[in-house]
């Protein structure tokens, strides 16, 4: 099979709008959680969330993308932009069926859709939609998207497993460049859940954070006293390469993506396995994929979304995946900063884990004050400050509701 390098990233974030900004707040420990601005929150349960800062679509995408696209879309051509400038390809020396997309979101045009029906619930209930209210709605189009932008003409769809969607399309774009389907491809996921009805949805399940009085410190994972997720939005991007391809053509290389894989739970709509179970064999078989041992793991960057049972749910995995060697892995869990990026978090959070190996540091988990005590002795979660350690195999959780466990590894090359 073709290795699969990662030769591009892009991000749009709570905590930076570009990659550089994103890795840079993540090594300050930076929260991005403040008060709701994008609605008036203030009959909600839940009035803060993690939006991004600074960001002006109008200045980064023409009038007919703002036109045209729901704010999901408009988030991966930001951070696709950014992954394919960095990656230094030409897209004019290439045929254009060798590269493809693949992208995830979990939502879609939840805000379109939203807009939308307000607007013909309060008006005269006359069937006058707009144009664009079907592709602006559905989750397939920033894919789409993406490939028009680019003439890129290769495989092209989009990955939907709730949280664990950004991972599963990693996954699938690794697979079909092993199997020498393309030669490039354009991966990651974006979301735009700050609208009133995600916001409203999710506080009636209790499943957010309702540390209103201080919303910086909302998301606080393993904590004894955490209260629930954080709201984010945002996309990110990774350009996943042949090796051979990019070698040939000197491109810079971040990383290798050395295994991935899935498992179900198949147990509860919403919670996940109280033992880790689906979660423990999506680690097993990603290592088995990469052919790395366990105790070669250096970096996991846990999905520890700061909820009651899910993070114990998966410390119970992590501790059954690497059992005696438990204390050399180092764990940290980024969404305390960035708050959950629901269908994008895997794609951020890749690039978190790439960053760790590039640059020798682990990213801390911030907030955390009282670590639950139901936590088994000798885990390792990196706490308030990034801890400077050499990392050569990095691995990345998710999971999603039905229960879909993805798991990727990043390996130095």
């Amino acid at each position: 099979m073709n290795r699969v390098v990662i030769t591009g990233m892009g991000a749009l974030t709570p905590i930076g709008n570009n990659v550089q900004a994103y890795i840079s707040n993540l090594w300050a420990g930076t929260s991005g959680a403040a008060p709701i601005t994008r609605f008036n929150a203030e009959r909600f349960r839940t009035k803060f969330a993690c939006e991004l800062k600074g960001y002006d679509a109008k200045a980064l995408l023409d009038k007919n993308e703002l036109k045209k696209t729901d704010m999901f879309t408009q988030y991966a051509l930001v951070a696709a932009d950014e992954a394919i400038k960095d990656s230094g390809l030409d897209f004019s020396t290439m045929d254009p069926f060798d590269t493809g997309v693949i992208w995830g979101s979990g939502q879609g045009g939840m805000q379109t859709f939203e807009e939308q029906m307000a607007e013909y619930v309060e008006g005269d209930r006359n069937p006058r939609f707009n144009p664009f209210f079907v592709p602006k709605l559905i989750v397939n189009m920033a894919s789409g998207m993406i490939s028009i932008k680019y003439r890129l003409m290769g495989i092209n769809y989009t990955t939907v497993s709730a949280c664990a969607t950004s991972n599963t399309a990693i996954m699938d774009a690794l697979n079909y460049i092993r199997l020498g389907k393309a030669k490039v491809i354009i991966t990651g996921g974006s979301e735009a859940p700050i609208s009133e009805a995600s916001i409203g949805g999710f506080c009636a399940m209790k499943a957010m954070s309702v540390r209103n009085d201080d919303p910086a410190t909302g998301s606080r994972p393993f904590d004894v006293n955490r209260d629930g997720f954080v709201m984010g939005e945002g996309a990110g991007a990774l350009v996943l390469e042949d090796y051979e391809h990019a070698r040939k053509r000197g491109a810079k290389i971040y990383a290798e993506v050395a295994g991935a894989a899935m498992t179900a739970d198949a147990w509860h709509m919403t919670a996940t396995h109280p033992e880790g179970l689906g979660a423990y064999h999506a680690m097993r078989l990603a290592l088995q994929d990469a052919g790395i041992a366990s105790n070669k793991v250096d970096y996991v960057n846990m999905h520890a979304t700061s909820t009651p049972v899910g993070d114990i749910s998966e410390i119970n995995a992590i501790t059954k995946m690497f059992g005696s060697e438990l204390d050399k892995v180092h764990l940290s869990a980024t969404k305390s900063m960035t708050g959950h990026l629901l269908g994008a978090a895997g794609a951020i959070e890749a690039i978190a884990s790439i960053a760790s190996i590039n640059e020798g540091l682990i990213p801390p988990t911030i907030n955390t004050q009282d670590l639950d005590p139901e936590l088994p002795a000798g885990v390792q979660i990196v706490l308030k400050e990034p801890l400077k350690k050499k990392v050569e195999v990095a691995m990345s959780n998710t999971f999603g509701f039905g229960g879909h466990n993805g798991i990727v590894v990043f390996k130095k090359i």
